[in-house]
C-alpha cells in the first residue's frame, strides 16, 4: 500500500510516499480501508518534533490520527461494527491507503467520506478546550483564531450550549464568523479595543498560536480563564497549554449527535491528494483556514 512517512523531524520537504506493508486490526481495533484523511495542525507539529511528549514515536514514522473510510478488518474483541460499514475515526498513521483506528463512529447520514474525516480530532479538541476552561451558558467566550476547523467547531458547539462568542479571523472570514453564530472582529492592530466594544469577556480560547496570550488575559482578568492549543509558551504567562486528547469515543459520539441535529457542519476548504501531502502541511502552516483540510484517497 502507498503511506506517508518521514525518517527525520524537520519541514514539509522530509515527508515522502512510500510503499508499505499493510498494517492490521489488534483487540480493540478496527481496519478501514481509507477514503479521506483530517489534516491537522498536530500532524506538522510532530512532523517538527515540537510535542513528543504527547504522541512519542520512533521514526521512520507514519501520519496522522484522522480518517474516515470502510470497514474492511475488525478486530477481536470490537463489536457493533462489521465489513463493508462507512466511519470516521481515530488512529495512528492514517495518511495511507488502509489504516488501524482505535476509536471510530458511523458516518452521520448525509457526510461525505471528505467531510467526515474533519471531525475527529478536532471535535474532540473543541469539546476539551471548552470544558477546561469553564465557559458555561450565558457567558462569553473569546476565541482567537476562530476561522479553523478547531474554532469552527467551538462556535457551533458554544451556539449550541448558549454560550456567546467573539470570533477573530482575518477579513476574507468575518461572514463565515457570522454564520456560524460569532460575533466576528479582525485581528491586527488594535484587536483588543474592537473585542472590548463587542462585550465583556469571560473566558478565552488561543488557537492560533499567533502570540496573543498576554492579551486574552489582560481581556479576561485571569490567566486560569484562558486556554491555548497553539503556543508552546502558554505555561511561563500561566496559561494552560491543552495537548493531551480525551475520550475520543465520547466526543464522536457528541459529534454524529451534533451533525444529525443539523447543529454542526465543518466545511472543506481544500482537498489534495496523498502524494500531495507536504504542500497540505505548508497551507496548514500558513492559516487562514476556513474548515478544514483534507486528503483524498
Amino acid at each position: 500500500m502507498k503511506k506517508v512517512s518521514f525518517a527525520e523531524f524537520g519541514g514539509p520537504d522530509v515527508l515522502r510516499l512510500v510503499d508499505a506493508e499493510e498494517p492490521h486490526a489488534g483487540p480493540g481495533q478496527i481496519r478501514i480501508a481509507v477514503r479521506a484523511v483530517g489534516v491537522n495542525p498536530v500532524d506538522w507539529r510532530i512532523r517538527e518534533g515540537q510535542i513528543l511528549g504527547a504522541h512519542p514515536i520512533e521514526l521512520p514514522s507514519g501520519v496522522g490520527l484522522d480518517a474516515s473510510g470502510v470497514v474492511d478488518e475488525v478486530g477481536e474483541g470490537v463489536e457493533r461494527v462489521q465489513v463493508g460499514d462507512p466511519v470516521f475515526g481515530e488512529g495512528s498513521s492514517t495518511y495511507a491507503e488502509f489504516a488501524v483506528l482505535s476509536a471510530w463512529a458511523r458516518m452521520p447520514e448525509g457526510l461525505t467520506f471528505a467531510e467526515a474525516a474533519g471531525y475527529p480530532s478536532v471535535v474532540e479538541t473543541a469539546l476539551r478546550v471548552i470544558r477546561e476552561v469553564g465557559v458555561r451558558s450565558r457567558q462569553t467566550l473569546l476565541v482567537s483564531g476562530a476561522s479553523g476547523g478547531v474554532g469552527s467547531a467551538v462556535l457551533q458547539i458554544a451556539h449550541d450550549r448558549g454560550i456567546t462568542v467573539i470570533g477573530t479571523a482575518g477579513a476574507a472570514n468575518q461572514d463565515y464568523l457570522r454564520g456560524l453564530g460569532a460575533l466576528a472582529t479582525t485581528y491586527g492592530e488594535g484587536w483588543v479595543g474592537r473585542v472590548r466594544r463587542l462585550g465583556h469577556v469571560d473566558a478565552a480560547l488561543d488557537l492560533a498560536g499567533s502570540g496573543v496570550i498576554r492579551e486574552l488575559v489582560e481581556l479576561t482578568g485571569d490567566p486560569g480563564k484562558v486556554i491555548s492549543i497553539a503556543d508552546l509558551g502558554a505555561p511561563a504567562l500561566g496559561v494552560r497549554f491543552s495537548g493531551v486528547a480525551g475520550s475520543v469515543p465520547d466526543a464522536l459520539a457528541e459529534a454524529v449527535d451534533l451533525i444529525s441535529r443539523g447543529k454542526l457542519r465543518i466545511p472543506v476548504e481544500k482537498s489534495y491528494t496523498l502524494a500531495e501531502a507536504a504542500a497540505a502541511h505548508i497551507d496548514s502552516q500558513a492559516g487562514h483556514t476556513r474548515g478544514r483540510r483534507v486528503l483524498i484517497i
